[in-house]
């Protein structure tokens, strides 16, 4: 796997080298648009809504539209004025607990790579955090793109997690919240304990993409001619209109109970296939024949 980026971290006078690599893997299928006369690919073309003519690249330029079909021409040399400088590093500029961040500023993940001649202050920094219960805020520049972003130490390693600007999110108060309700003592306790009979230690070979999943065997099944042997299951209808509360938390308790998490988890879904490396082999010939039948 490629580094999609190469600098160092600092903080003081300290500097580590390093390299990020992606630590999400897009396998999210991706699909053409076709003619269905011909499965012939449709390709986008750059349109003007004023008259519908197809617009060259050389004539294309960003604008912001200010107020409702009136715009502001943006140059390069405008985005040069406003660039910030580019510098190869992930400039910790303090350092926070854990608990302090709004888990919604988090974005996306990278992996943190250390370079020839940086052990020993990777390491360094990886267990100081671990010892302080804390981890580090920075700015980072990738792309041309500043960031705010977190250091943390994850599994012996650094991670680097991209995060939104505090400024980004949407106040809490532009969302309608619930009526003010005096929940009674009956329902918070049945609510408890279904909560616990729900419980289980987390283990992350018990979630799987099912919808991801079924598409590729329904493609495999389309690929190889024949129809999908199984149609998707119904969804269940919501009960959020439910009135008797306690009720319904009741049902809930007596379903569960004395059923292992895992049992519960899974007598909802399909039984999983055990030849999971079978079925991400047949992704991969899957991707290849439909992009060949495509072409």
């Amino acid at each position: 796997m490629r580094a999609i980026w190469k600098g160092t971290i600092s903080f003081g006078l300290v500097s580590i080298p390093v390299a990020l690599y992606p630590a999400l893997s897009q396998e999210a299928l991706k699909f053409r648009l076709l003619r269905k006369s011909d499965l012939s690919p449709v390709n986008y073309k750059r349109v003007a809504e004023a008259d519908g003519k197809e617009v060259p690249w050389g004539e294309v330029v960003k604008g912001y539209e200010y107020e409702k079909g009136k715009f502001v021409v943006l140059r390069d040399e405008d985005f040069k004025r406003v660039d910030v400088e580019a510098t190869q590093s992930v400039e910790i500029m303090n350092f926070v607990k854990v608990d302090e961040v709004n888990p919604l500023l988090y974005n996306k993940p990278y992996f943190m790579e250390v370079m020839k001649g940086g052990d020993g202050a990777y390491t360094l920094l990886h267990d100081a955090l671990v010892a302080a219960k804390k981890i580090g805020i920075a700015r980072v520049v990738i792309k041309t793109r500043q960031h705010l972003a977190a250091v943390k130490p994850r599994a012996g390693g650094l991670m680097l997690e991209l995060m939104h600007f505090p400024d980004d999110l949407k106040d809490v108060d532009e969302f309608k919240l619930p009526k003010a309700r005096k929940v009674g003592k009956r329902e918070l306790q049945m609510a408890q304990a279904l909560i616990t009979s729900m419980s289980s230690k987390w283990n992350s070979d018990e979630y799987d993409d099912e919808y991801q999943e079924a598409l590729i065997e329904m493609i495999d099944d389309k690929v190889k001619k024949r129809a999908p042997d199984k149609q998707a299951a119904p969804r269940r209808k919501s009960t959020t209109n439910v009135i008797d509360l306690v009720a319904v938390l009741q049902r809930s308790i007596d379903e569960t109970k004395g059923a292992p998490a895992r049992t519960r988890t899974k007598a909802r879904a399909k039984p999983r296939s055990t030849k999971k490396k079978a079925k991400t082999t047949t992704k991969k010939k899957t991707q290849t024949k439909t992009k060949r039948k495509a072409a």
